[in-house]
């Protein structure tokens, strides 16, 4: 009863199992499982190691099915360590392993303990052949067993979920789902031929990159929203900030590099917000009050975000048209504006008192601050497209 292809005894038996073991895909449930932990608060050491016991017979799991089909069934990879009695073996030893796993956190948190740390199991054993081959089961299953780590770590702790470990999930789910995308477009070519509908199958890997990079800008985003409103401590955006910048590095570079450099970035993004919940940093914290500036703080706003504005479309060579779309667009919204003001919408306590016209002289500089800088902004994302798409025809 070999387990390894490549020798016999216990030892070799035993190095052919631990082969299944990928610390980088590996370590982020376990990880994850942690994190939900944390997020509780005060955390029990039985209930949390076990749960992390049953991420790793998950992910191993997934892992040894994964080998077994594309070696002995599609025969995709040139080797494997393990025989296919062996990958059978060590399928039914994560089964036994994950199902003790199971008892035990039923028997000490409760049935719902069950329910959440179940599907994690399921996804890793269907993953090959049956989730891979669909473009959004494939994308999403790894990142989906994340969100699921990071929500029955913390269920598990406290019998119950609430709403910040469902949105840390969430955001999590969004954010690898977009690494996700990425590292299939690595195999591009292979899977193509094969027909293996990744999303860069479907999509192509030009469109596939910015369907990534949308999904980064998504999860980026929920954090500043999601920390604003209260529910993420403060730090987060200092994690979000980490990400942001290592995806802006990627844009550029192929999708074996990005890849590797993204991985890496979520383990930032996961470090810097077990620290940003645990030691909860900048709490308490009060924001710059610019209010110190008097009846001139709007009038300093709008200086720096028009000068923003500006230098985006000098660099854009879209000032001519900028200028053309807001004498455009100027009539309405100075109607608009005059209205609202005249009604009492709004008021606008901290401004010069210079009106123009019988609005506040900061307003007219707002309705051309405000569409110069959706223009800019506009109008540099359009030249990055265009630069990608000549480097993709280049590279055709």
């Amino acid at each position: 009863m070999a387990i390894s292809r490549h020798g016999t005894g216990a030892t070799n038996a035993a190095k052919a199992l631990a082969s299944q073991v990928h610390p980088v895909f590996m370590l982020p449930p376990l990880a994850s499982s942690l994190f939900g932990a944390a997020l509780a608060g005060d955390i029990s050491f039985g209930p949390a190691f076990v749960h992390v016991l049953a991420m790793f017979f998950a992910v191993y799991t997934a892992h040894v099915k994964d080998g077994l089909v594309d070696f002995y069934v599609r025969g995709e990879d040139d080797d494997h360590p393990m025989t296919k009695r062996g990958c059978v073996l060590g399928l039914v030893g994560a089964a036994v392993g994950f199902l003790c796993c199971l008892g035990y956190l039923w028997a000490a948190v409760g049935i719902g303990a069950a329910v959440v740390t179940l599907p994690t199991w399921v996804i890793g054993f269907l993953h090959a052949p049956q989730l891979d081959m669909n473009p959004v089961t494939a994308t999403v299953g790894y990142p989906v067993g994340i969100a699921l780590a990071i929500a029955g770590g913390y269920y598990v702790q406290t019998g119950a979920l609430s709403p910040e470990p469902l949105a840390f999930a969430s955001v999590f789910l969004v954010l690898l789902t977009g690494v996700k995308v990425i590292d299939d477009a690595k195999d591009y070519d292979y899977d193509a031929s094969i027909d293996k509908r990744t999303v860069a199958v479907v999509l192509g890997p030009r469109r596939a990159r910015r369907f990534a990079h949308s999904l980064f800008w998504a999860g980026l985003i929920a954090v500043l929203l999601l920390t604003v409103d209260g529910l993420f401590p403060p730090f987060a955006v200092v994690a979000a900030l980490a990400f942001g910048l290592v995806a802006l590095v990627t844009r550029r570079a192929g999708p074996k590099l990005a890849t590797m450099l993204l991985v890496r970035g979520t383990y930032v993004f996961l470090a810097l917000l077990v620290l940003a919940v645990w030691f909860r940093p900048l709490t308490g914290l009060s924001l710059p009050d610019i209010g110190v500036l008097g009846r001139y703080t709007y009038l300093a706003t709008e200086v720096l975000f028009g000068a923003i504005a500006l230098a985006l479309l000098l660099r854009a060579n879209a000032v001519r048209r900028a200028a053309v779309t807001i004498a455009a667009i100027y009539p309405v919204a100075y109607l608009w504006d005059w209205y609202t003001l005249e009604v009492g919408v709004f008021a606008i306590p901290l401004r010069t008192s210079i009106e123009l016209f019988g609005i506040p002289l900061e307003e007219h500089l707002f309705m051309v601050v405000i569409p110069a800088f959706v223009i800019g902004m506009h109008e540099m994302l359009g030249q990055v497209r265009d630069d990608e798409t000549g480097r993709a025809n280049t590279d055709d």
